[in-house]
């Protein structure tokens, strides 16, 4: 086992956070950036650092990395509607490379009022998402036992922008339960937590139980876009 220096995030973590949601501006964010870095950045940076290695330890094809899996505080305001400078929440992926732009991710969210773990697979491409339908449909009893670890620790799946008819193709499937995944355009499961996860190492355990549990549905989903992201690189060549 190896020894872990992730202690929790601090006690002033989302006590900051919402006091940022009232004060979105530069300056106000200039004078206590030392508690971001003390009671958010670190610990994520810790935590990750330890995830990585328990991960590698347990021979999970999962990993994470500071300078690529977490997501600014910043925003990036040049296309959106509103145009407040600072995330209200502090955030990181789990992938196979490390890499945020990979497919099949564990990914945790701390918020003052919503943190909350995910698994699955986030705004595929279309020429993924519908083999993964097909996949869906054509193995769905492999499918239904993919999910039950997961299923099992209270994950659900996320609604978010889901379709409201069936995707055209599909529409000979009547099987309620198989339409509602039809129109999912995430095919992630999310679960809540709350505030005291955030103490010691109760969050790292808990993403270490979830990339265990999460590996057949995972790796249901990377038997069926691998192939299609492989041959999209080849004929980019």
């Amino acid at each position: 086992m190896t020894e872990t220096s992730y202690s929790g995030f601090g006690d002033k973590a989302q006590p900051f956070l919402k006091a940022l949601g009232f004060h979105q501006n530069r300056e106000w964010f200039h004078d206590n950036k030392d508690l971001f870095e003390k009671h958010l950045n670190e610990p994520r940076g810790r935590l990750i650092d330890d995830l990585a290695a328990r991960l590698a330890d347990a021979k999970i094809p999962l990993t994470c990395a500071r300078k690529t899996s977490t997501f600014r505080i910043n925003r990036d305001v040049r296309f959106a509607k509103a145009k407040h400078p600072y995330n209200t929440h502090v955030s990181a992926v789990v992938t196979r490379s490390g890499t945020k732009k990979d497919q099949g991710l564990l990914y945790f969210h701390v918020s003052p009022d919503d943190s909350f773990l995910s698994v699955g697979f986030y705004a595929m491409e279309s020429d993924e998402l519908r083999p993964f339908r097909e996949a869906i449909v054509a193995r769905r009893s492999q499918f239904d036992a993919a999910l039950e670890p997961l299923l099992d620790m209270g994950f659900v799946f996320d609604q978010d922008n889901a379709l409201k008819r069936t995707p055209r193709g599909f529409e000979q499937i009547t099987d309620p339960e198989t339409v509602a995944l039809l129109r999912l355009r995430h095919l992630t499961l999310s679960r809540k937590f709350a505030s005291d996860r955030l103490k010691g190492t109760a969050l790292l355990e808990d993403l270490v139980e979830l990339a265990e549990a999460a590996q057949p549905f995972l790796s249901f989903g990377w038997r069926v876009i691998d192939p299609v992201r492989a041959a999209r690189d080849e004929s980019n060549r």
